[in-house]
């Protein structure tokens, strides 16, 4: 079992796929660390040598921010806009969609389970 950023890498998933298991890497930054460590991205998680492990390790220690560091900012990027009070800050502390998508029928979610409408009968 691989384990890289402190994720468990799915040991039967090739390792392209399986390195975007770690937040903040996708396929195509997958593809691109495997290019530079000079592993072959069709292997199998499995397969993996102790070197290569060590180098895909390396290498992302290095150059990226993933996992519980890149949670921190996206954390703190989205209190700094709280704070300031700007649109997309109210956007995120109403729990509304923050990139001008329609809320009239969609968004539910953002928006979370419908509540039903209380109807009062009138008095005739």
């Amino acid at each position: 079992m691989a384990r890289i950023a402190g994720v468990d890498l799915p040991r039967d998933k090739k390792v392209k796929v399986g390195l975007s298991y770690i937040y903040g890497i996708g396929r195509p930054m997958a593809l691109k660390i495997l290019e530079k460590a000079g592993v072959d991205p069709e292997i199998r998680v499995q397969d993996l040598t102790e070197d290569q492990v060590s180098s895909i390790r390396q290498l992302i220690a290095d150059e990226y921010k993933v996992e519980g560091a890149l949670r921190t900012e996206v954390t703190m990027n989205i209190k700094r806009l709280m704070d300031i009070g700007c649109y997309r800050g109210l956007r995120h502390r109403r729990g509304l969609p923050v990139r001008g998508q329609n809320t009239k029928n969609n968004a539910r979610t953002r928006k979370g389970k419908k509540r039903a409408a209380i109807k009062k009968k009138r008095k005739t």
